[in-house]
């Protein structure tokens, strides 16, 4: 679960990171107040998405009257699909440098990671890719912890004053603590700024939480859920692994590894899938039935590909739902079928006699839905 950027500064207050002094605003009056108080302000739209920056949701304001315009102009707005309706307005802080400091999981190595650069205010995928040697990877050996070398050689490498190397390991130990007692998947400071007045500040913070660990943050829990696509929240209710991505085909499966061949698949013969949705083993008709009618109802699904392995999963149970599927969801698009296992046979004859043909194999199936998806 990601938190807010105003959320995440909270959180990295109560362990000592030091932020700007900011109000959560949600109208331009407030805003207003804000920068009476602040003078000259940043007001940063509060969305669960990255790349804000860059899509107009962060703006600058010298005085009061500008911020009140600036507020008006951000909140309502839409950012990567995200309405603004809260902004974080906060005091403009002189900044020497910019730096990037994370701790994330790293699963190659099974070990909580660290990720720090002189470069900051960038994205790390991007910072990777053109700038690979400006990243130092440092490892915390889960039984022992954080250890202060980490910080100083932290420092070092971001070629930061000696004099600095205290505050740097004060921003890294709280980062470790942070992700152990919140159970997080990563804390990101990004920009981790050098002030003019040689101070190290989080302009901006980022923190993911494991959904499987709400259980032990009750604070946190009546804040899932929110952020999600409307789709992505009905996917939640009827308990499907769902995740929306930015294709045109849609992609129901059962089982994890099957649902992300078939994605690769798609994207290898030129199509974009539109979600990696996994209905899990031994699904029955009515499962499959939600499955395809969420899929076949969403906008942006042009085609649909239903690839399923029968194993402890019914072939005639899939294609029992699936026709059902078609005859409630009130819209015609094109459907490709793959089944292959037990009952495979039955579930052929079902649906070929309603003029749906079913694939043995999924490159053919891929090949199909691809075809479709560009009007074919």
């Amino acid at each position: 679960m990601k938190l807010y950027e105003y959320e995440s500064k909270d959180i990295a207050r109560k362990y000592g990171v030091q932020t700007p002094r900011g109000v959560l605003a949600s109208s331009p009056e407030e805003a207003l107040r804000a920068a009476e108080e602040f003078g000259a302000v940043v007001l940063k739209s509060q969305v669960l998405v990255g790349g804000r920056g860059l899509a107009g949701g962060i703006l600058k304001a010298e005085s009061p009257a500008e911020a009140y315009m600036k507020a008006k102009e951000l909140l309502g707005k839409m950012i990567k699909g995200e309405r603004v309706e809260k902004l974080l307005v906060e005091e403009k802080i002189c900044v020497a440098r910019e730096y990037y400091v994370s701790i994330t999981v790293d699963r190659a190595t099974k070990q909580i990671t660290y990720l720090v650069s002189s470069m900051g205010g960038v994205e790390i995928e991007e910072l990777a890719r053109k700038h690979p040697e400006k990243i130092k990877r440092m490892s915390v050996d889960p039984s022992i912890g954080y250890l202060g070398y980490m910080g100083r050689e932290a420092a070092v490498f971001m070629e930061l004053p000696w004099s600095l190397s205290n505050q740097v390991d004060h921003v890294l130990s709280a980062m470790y603590r942070i992700m152990i007692d919140y159970d997080a998947e990563l804390v990101e400071f990004n920009p981790l700024a050098l002030t003019c007045d040689n101070k190290l500040i989080a302009l901006d913070a980022k923190i993911i939480v494991d959904d499987n660990s709400l259980f032990k943050h009750p604070e946190l829990q009546a804040l899932y859920g929110r952020g999600l696509t409307p789709y992505e929240r009905k996917a939640k209710e009827l308990g499907f692994n769902y995740v929306e991505l930015d294709g045109d085909i849609g992609v129901i499966s059962n089982g994890a590894g099957l649902t992300m061949a078939t994605m690769d698949a798609i994207l290898y013969y030129g199509g974009r899938p539109a979600n990696f949705l996994d209905i899990g083993g031994g699904a029955g008709r009515e499962r499959v039935k939600e499955a395809v009618k969420l899929l076949l109802t969403h906008p942006k699904v042009k085609a649909l590909l239903v690839n399923i392995f029968g194993g402890i999963t019914r072939c005639d149970e899939v294609a029992h739902g699936v026709l059902e599927a078609l005859a409630e969801a009130g819209v015609s698009k094109p459907v490709v079928v793959r089944m292959l296992g037990t009952n495979e046979e039955e579930g052929r004859r079902i649906l070929s006699e309603k003029g749906i043909t079913v694939y043995s194999e999924m490159d053919e199936a891929v090949r199909k839905i691809v075809e479709y998806s560009r009007g074919g």
